[in-house]
């Protein structure tokens, strides 16, 4: 196919093709051999050579066919702009020739790498003190850290026990069980997880980090071992500015609206 051919060549050949054409050192029918001036892989030029006079007989003039390789170059330029800022991040059986980065991995460099801020939203925490031993580290060792986690804390079926009596038995797990730190994260709860009715009932269910209001990862994956180890998760590390202050954004102005609520109960040893 001819687009296979314009693939093949570098955004530097295209450019450099495009540019031959518009100013009339390339001229209709092309030869392999004035094109390999313009192609850094020598094998590639007559087969687009081959390609561009083939176009030229579909009706495309100099100018066009210019214009065609400079859109195939912006092309490419753009969806490897995206490629840089976008990581695919998994867990589980790795797929062969699909490059991707370990959860726990990338969890483990946000925390330790964190400057000023770090938030993190989850739904189940499991064998935290593994999970969150980087972060706790980090938050223990810089004073300057502020860390703030939005946790899902559930009220089980049928329980009728008082919110309050719920929230300090979450506290008392977390401090005891799941963090391995001195200092203690500010943790937020969605009071209506807590609701006596099932149906006014709701979940904390996002999965996500943002690191310094600069980095954000999303993603399936719980704050478990399991999830972090073992389960077929996905999720995205965005390297994004933007993007990264408002995911922060949304979830600091929903504590200011009051609709998440800080955890009573915690206090640092």
């Amino acid at each position: 196919m001819i687009f296979e051919t314009l693939r093949e060549l570098g955004d530097g050949d295209l450019r450099q093709i495009a540019t031959a054409l518009r100013s009339g050192y390339l001229t209709i029918p092309i030869t392999p051999l004035a094109l390999q001036r313009y192609v850094s892989a020598g094998t590639a030029a007559e087969r687009a050579a081959r390609d561009l006079n083939q176009l030229f007989d579909q009706g495309f003039r100099e100018e066009q066919l210019a214009t065609l390789l400079e859109l195939v170059a912006a092309d490419r330029a753009g969806r490897d702009l995206v490629s840089d800022v976008v990581d695919l991040v998994s867990t589980g059986p790795e797929t062969p020739g699909v490059p991707n980065r370990d959860t726990c991995v990338v969890v483990r460099e946000l925390f330790k790498g964190a400057q000023d801020s770090i938030i993190v939203a989850g739904y189940a925490i499991h064998k935290g003190r593994q999970v969150f031993q980087a972060l706790a580290e980090r938050l223990d060792g810089n004073p300057e850290l502020k860390v703030k986690m939005f946790l899902d804390v559930q009220r089980p079926a049928r329980d009728t026990t008082k919110d309050s009596d719920i929230l300090a038995r979450f506290a008392v797990r977390f401090r005891t069980t799941e963090w391995p730190g001195k200092r203690f994260p500010q943790i937020y709860y969605d009071p209506r997880s807590l609701e006596l009715d099932p149906r006014k009932r709701a979940s904390l269910h996002a999965k996500c980090i943002v690191a310094d209001r600069e980095r954000a990862f999303v993603s399936s994956a719980n704050f478990t071992e399991a999830a972090q180890l073992k389960n077929i998760e996905v999720g995205l590390l965005i390297q994004s500015r933007p993007l990264a202050a408002k995911l922060a954004d949304h979830f600091e102005a929903l504590a200011e609206a009051g609709h998440l609520k800080p955890l009573p109960g915690l206090k640092d040893s």
